[in-house]
């Protein structure tokens, strides 16, 4: 059976995208990273991606005229690298609906909280461990979910995994506690999006 193609888009640092990259090389799913796209040009995910010989891309609206430019660049780019899906790993942009529509069912997203809880518009990165600390909420987590058109965070849940809050958590220790379960749950989890 041939490896799968997973274009990886992230924003910040890349750790998600570093387990995906093990998983693969380790032989623990079938597949490969086929390209990782970032719309952060110091992204660190982009110096992963280049370290483990894997094609990088910034792209951008800093680097495209409009956002149907873009849209068609990344397009350009994810049929280039023959993507099979697409696994968000802390991508802070909103894609666009082409690429929606063109990998309706196949687009993935890991979400730092318990999804529907502290998901939405603005929702991303420390944003969503303050909203859960100001909700005095006893427990967090992350999600996997399917990205689909419409509100963010608004697809349907695959897989979750609890994170207790405790009474002197800051947004930082709770980024922190969720981030490495979110590595256990891409583990968990991908292989039965790919196998």
């Amino acid at each position: 059976m041939s490896k799968k193609n997973i274009a990886v888009f992230a924003s910040g640092g890349g750790s998600n995208l570093q387990v995906i990259i093990d998983l693969c090389e380790s032989g623990d799913i079938n597949a490969r990273v086929s390209a990782v796209i970032s719309n952060n040009s110091g992204s660190f995910a982009l110096e992963r991606a280049k370290k483990a010989g894997i094609p990088a891309f910034h792209l951008s609206l800093k680097k495209c005229a409009s956002q149907e430019a873009l849209d068609r660049a990344v397009m350009a780019t994810l049929s280039g690298q023959g993507a099979d899906i697409i696994f968000l790993a802390g991508y802070m942009k909103k894609i666009g609906e082409p690429i929606l529509e063109a990998y309706k069912g196949r687009i993935y997203n890991i979400h730092p909280s318990l999804l529907p809880k502290h998901g939405g518009r603005g929702m991303y990165g420390i944003n969503v461990h303050k909203s859960v600390i100001e909700s005095g909420d006893l427990y967090t987590g992350a999600t996997i979910h399917h990205v689909v058109a419409g509100e963010y965070d608004g697809g349907g849940i695959i897989a979750q995994k609890t994170v207790a809050v405790s009474e002197n958590d800051t947004p930082e220790t709770l980024a922190s506690g969720v981030l490495a379960q979110e590595h256990l749950l891409i583990k968990e989890t991908l292989p039965n999006l790919i196998n």
